[in-house]
C-alpha cells in the first residue's frame, strides 16, 4: 500500500521540475516574493538546538538549506517522491556533509522512533494522501520534547482565487491537481491536536492564504 501511494504521488507530481524553487526563486519575481516571505515567517519558529533534523518534501533543498543555517543541526536529511530532485538536490548540495536526500514516503518513515530534534513538512500536507497518518509518523520519529513546523495553505477565497488562475493560465500549470487535501478554516490544527501534539504557535500570513503551525512532542 505505501508503494502504492508512493507512485500515485510521484505521478501526480510527475511534471514538476527538479531544480523548481531554485530555478523560480531566480527567475520569478512573484515566486521570490512569496517563497522569501514563507521563510521569513517559518525562521521565526526555528530553534538553533543543534542535533538531527527531517525535512519531509525537501524538493531541490533550497528550503532545507535555509532550516539548516537557522537550527545550526548537526546533520538534516530531506525526503521527496520525487527522485529527480533528490538527484539534482543531491549534486547541487554535495559539499555540504550536513545535507543527505534521499526519495521516501511521508506516510511510512523509514527511521527508528525518536531519531530527530525537529521534523518540517513547509506546504506538503495538502500533498498526502492520508494527514494523519503522517503527522503520527511525525511524531513517532520526534524525539520527547523535539517539535514540529507544518506550513499549509488556507484555502482561503483569494488563495483558491489564485490559485485557479496560476494552475490553469500560468507557470504553475505543473501543480494543477496536486491539491489533494484542504487545510480550511484551521483544520490542521484538529489533526494536530487528535496525533497528539501540542501546539506552541499558529499563525497566518500573506494575506491569510498560508498558516503555519509549531508542535511539540511532550
Amino acid at each position: 500500500m505505501t508503494n502504492q501511494k508512493l507512485n500515485r504521488a510521484r505521478d501526480l507530481h510527475e511534471n514538476v521540475p527538479p531544480n523548481w524553487y531554485f530555478d523560480s526563486i531566480k527567475r520569478n519575481l512573484g515566486q521570490r516574493y512569496w517563497h522569501t516571505r514563507r521563510f521569513r515567517e517559518v525562521e521565526k519558529l526555528i530553534e538553533p538546538t543543534g542535533g538531527r533534523i527531517l525535512d519531509i518534501g525537501c524538493a531541490d533543498g533550497v528550503f532545507t538549506k535555509v532550516i539548516l543555517d537557522r537550527s545550526k543541526a548537526d546533520k538534516i536529511i530531506g525526503i521527496d517522491v520525487l527522485a529527480t530532485s533528490v538527484a539534482w538536490a543531491r549534486s547541487h548540495w554535495k559539499q555540504n556533509k550536513k545535507m543527505s536526500f534521499s526519495v521516501g514516503d511521508a506516510h511510512d518513515l523509514k527511521y527508528e522512533a525518536n531519531t530527530f530534534n525537529a521534523v518540517f513538512a513547509l506546504e506538503v500536507l495538502e500533498h498526502v494522501f492520508e494527514p494523519e497518518k503522517v503527522l503520527r509518523e511525525v511524531k513517532r520519529v520526534l524525539k520527547k520534547g523535539g517539535y514540529g513546523v507544518f506550513l499549509v495553505p488556507t484555502d482561503s477565497y483569494l488563495f483558491r482565487a489564485i490559485w485557479f488562475f496560476w494552475t490553469k493560465f500560468w507557470r504553475g500549470k505543473i501543480w494543477d491537481h496536486t491539491h489533494i487535501q484542504s487545510f480550511y478554516k484551521g483544520t490542521l490544527l484538529d489533526v494536530a491536536r487528535k496525533v497528539g501534539f501540542e501546539i506552541e504557535v499558529d499563525k497566518k500570513f500573506i494575506l491569510g492564504m498560508l498558516q503555519a503551525i509549531k508542535v511539540r512532542k511532550i
